[in-house]
């Protein structure tokens, strides 16, 4: 297990050889700020869309989806499809207003509309989560494959190497890098998950019934008991939407290919493509993962699933084309991350503080930035082996962290009335209640999944928000209210609500099969 051969070698090889060049001739133009961080504002629909999935579609999520389905079944698709819809709401609702506003970061919207304490506030909320999520979670799932075809590599600097990589070439050529190199890694993820998914599904002679009869019932169905330990029906109905929300509207980690859209209508368009392309996980990663339950019962963990099931089963040639998905997957999660993590602290800190600075002293601040945000994720990502799997490990956190976030920026979005200081004092106390909520469940106190936990953690925020402003005469200014207004934000057009209503037929007949 684990042998690879010449071609499998060559594949890998070609594969960082076109890396290298696309990202040598998109660093010759020597960006500046906007050209580093927004890619100059000219991407095109397809662009987007396939940077987008790519981004998310992570080395996290090869080893987090097929590892959850082993471990419980195909329920944890319901983050993709609700990830699909929540993309379809933005692209409706949201990016309208963002675009409209030519925003570099989308903590910047919340200074328009409340004051600078508000984006600095997501801001450094957003920062955490790149480098301890994203960055720290696909250098660590990164790794723990590559040691299956190469044992003796050591964990730690296994990490260092992925994170040089994909940190020096963020560096060099900044968002336009990242999204074209993006647009390579989405062809090689999908080639490559696609195939690997056609080889396992050759094991039960391309016979779903016998999938279904290897399977166990529970592990083939998509919605679940409300007793659920691994994911209840309440919880997608409550707590995804916001998990979903947050990730796909104010991460900049993936809303910075919305912001460096050349129009509404290509951001639009972008992200129906990327939410119609977020239904595939469940046929090329969810599915796999819940057949290996048959092939591979043996396991230790569910994170070893993917390397498992290439070690196995992927032929001469093919496992060098699948690990070059990989390396895909690890590229565009690392390198996205660490520029939107660039692109909040260059922003939202450095700038504010020096606004003497040029394009090109903010340019450089923000590569400098991202070769010391690697630096810390790389850290960090060795003490992810302890948690009991990769997938819980970063959607409890984005549970726990995230619908205070959530509350306010919805809140500012739709109700006119919240001023600045009561939403910094209700995101503060949601922030204090999912502390404390934290601390009790980690002493057994409590006992609710996480996605409840979410749902209930947004209720409590928007409770206080209400209360804080009942007890305040602050009102917001005009001019903070003109930011939001959808009346004066870009039309979106007849094409994309088209796309969208497709999407979403497309989405519910998912989720009616898979019931």
């Amino acid at each position: 297990m684990g042998a690879l051969h010449t071609l499998d070698y060559v594949v890998l090889a070609a594969y960082v050889v076109v890396v290298i060049v696309v990202c040598a001739r998109v660093s010759r133009r020597s960006p500046d700020s906007d050209e580093l961080f927004l890619a100059g504002r000219t991407l095109g629909a397809g662009v987007v869309g396939l940077s987008l999935f790519a981004s998310n579609i992570s080395s996290t999520t090869l080893i987090g989806l097929p590892g959850a389905a082993w471990s419980s079944g195909i329920a944890v698709a319901n983050y993709e499809w609700m990830a699909a819809l929540v993309l379809l709401f933005s692209a409706l609702f949201v990016v309208p207003v963002l675009l409209g506003n030519r925003l570099t970061t989308i903590p910047e919207l919340l200074e328009r509309r409340f004051d600078a304490r508000l984006r600095k506030y997501l801001s450094a909320v957003s920062v955490f989560l790149s480098i301890v999520l994203d960055t720290a979670g696909s250098l660590y799932a990164g790794a723990v494959v590559l040691k299956v075809f190469f044992p003796a590599l050591p964990l730690v600097e296994t990490i260092v190497a992925i994170a040089l990589f994909a940190g020096l070439y963020t560096a060099a050529g900044g968002l336009r890098a990242v999204v074209y190199t993006d647009v390579l890694q989405s062809v090689v993820l999908l080639l490559g998950s696609a195939v690997l998914t056609v080889l396992v599904f050759a094991e039960f002679d391309y016979s779903w019934a016998k999938v279904v009869a290897a399977v166990p019932a529970d592990h083939m169905s998509l919605i679940r008991p409300l007793d659920d330990p691994d994911l209840p029906w309440l919880g997608t109905l409550i707590g995804l939407p916001i998990l979903g929300f947050y990730y796909w509207t104010m991460n900049q980690y993936v809303s910075q290919r919305l912001l460096g859209a050349r129009s509404v209508d290509a951001a639009g368009r972008g992200a129906i493509l990327a939410a119609l392309l977020k239904l595939l996980p469940l046929f090329l990663m969810v599915l796999p993962g819940a057949m290996a339950i048959a092939l591979l019962p043996d396991l230790q963990r569910g994170d070893e699933v993917f390397a498992r099931l290439l070690a196995e089963y992927a032929p001469v040639g093919l496992a060098g084309l699948v690990l070059a998905g990989l390396l895909a997957a690890i590229m565009s999660s690392v390198d996205s991350a660490l520029n939107s993590a660039s692109t909040l602290i260059t922003l939202d800190f450095i700038e504010p503080r020096r606004p003497g600075l040029d394009t090109r002293a903010l340019a450089r601040i923000g590569r400098t930035t991202t070769l010391l945000l690697m630096a810390l994720a790389a850290a960090w990502a060795p003490m992810i082996d302890n948690f009991p799997g990769l997938f819980a490990y970063l959607q409890q956190t984005f549970a726990y962290v995230t619908p205070p976030l959530v509350a306010v920026f919805v809140l500012g979005l739709w109700w006119k009335r919240l001023a600045a200081g009561p939403a910094l004092r209700a995101l503060v106390s949601g922030h204090a209640l999912s502390a404390a909520w934290f601390v009790a469940t980690q002493l057994g106190w409590l006992d609710i999944h996480f996605t409840i936990v979410a749902g209930a953690l947004l209720a409590a925020t928007v409770l206080a928000a209400w209360l804080w402003q009942a007890s305040s005469t602050q009102r917001p200014a005009p001019d903070h209210l003109a930011a939001v207004d959808a009346g004066a934000a870009p039309r979106v057009r007849a094409g994309v609500r088209w796309g969208a209503a497709v999407v979403t037929a497309l989405t519910a007949a998912l989720v009616l099969a898979f019931w």
